[in-house]
């Protein structure tokens, strides 16, 4: 295990120049339809730009990829060496292929990272598109259809209601829930009912309730620790990490100093009279 440990120290590293020399893969509507070589890195917290409620999704098994999610392929597989991983691409990376530690941790190990954790930089792994019928249990409503913020993600369901064949259009469920870590709104399903184009929901439309019924868990990198997703960050140690205090570094050094200026300006006047009495004497 140590020398698993220095191996992965090296690669975090050495991951600037490795990054550099990173293949980037090909863009399209439809990425990944063949097995695509990706270089797979670890993503701590949860998130969904298209507002995916992660207390209603396996947070744990998320892809974050430099495309935009599409509507349909929101399933993927992804390999490495004899292990393999279905993933909900429900979020994207600035250029990236990011993927949850514990995916990750489990991809490279064969343990999860509460178990066994580990710190790396990008791997080399494969990834293709799958059926959604392969990320159904990665996905905990009724039908397992895919749980979207009634608040949030209507831009991302319009979009996809124009594909009337796509697979959101059909497999979608809306909840009052603002944000995609479940911390603020209710939760409770809302309908969307043509031609409106807002949905209706039991409750107020967006409104900012603190909501702690069904938490989000994000798994810490590289502790394994498991840590309340909008939650103030944490040191190893557990403690929360305290702001650093204003500097008075200076005020300090000018308290110090001030009276000894001001003691020394006392002299100005008494060195004075001394230089002019010195010179007339010398007259």
């Amino acid at each position: 295990m140590l020398h698993l440990h220095s191996l992965f120290s090296a690669l975090t590293l050495a991951s600037p120049a490795l990054a550099a020399s990173i293949p980037r893969s090909s863009s399209g509507s439809a990425p990944y339809s063949s097995t695509t070589t990706i270089w797979a890195t670890p993503h701590e917290q949860y998130s969904s730009s298209v507002g995916v409620l992660g207390c209603k999704v396996n947070t744990n098994r998320v892809a974050y990829w430099p495309e935009s999610v599409d509507c349909s392929n929101i399933c993927v597989s992804v390999s490495y060496q004899d292990r393999q991983v279905y993933l909900l691409r429900v979020d994207q990376s600035q250029g990236a292929h990011d993927m949850s530690y514990d995916a990750w941790n489990y991809l490279v190990t064969g343990y999860s990272a509460t178990k066994k954790p580990v710190a790396g930089g990008p791997m080399e792994m494969t990834a293709e598109n799958a059926d959604m019928s392969n990320c159904a249990d990665l996905i905990h409503t009724k039908g397992s259809k895919l749980p979207l913020s009634a608040a949030n993600s209507m831009n991302f369901l319009f979009s996809c209601l124009q594909q009337e064949s796509s697979w959101v259009a059909g497999n979608y469920v809306l909840y009052n829930i603002m944000d995609a870590i479940c911390t603020v709104g209710q939760d409770q399903t809302c309908t969307l009912d043509p031609p409106n184009n807002q949905p209706t929901c039991p409750g107020t439309l967006g409104l900012p309730d603190k909501l702690t019924s069904d938490p989000v868990w994000n798994i810490q990198y590289p502790s394994g620790d498991k840590v309340l997703a909008g939650a103030p960050p944490t040191v190893p140690t557990g403690v929360p990490v305290p702001a650093p205090a204003p500097s008075t570094t200076n005020d300090d050094e000018s308290a110090a100093w001030s009276p000894r200026c001001r003691d020394s300006l006392l002299w100005i006047p008494v060195l004075s009279s001394i230089s002019v009495i010195y010179t007339w004497m010398l007259w």
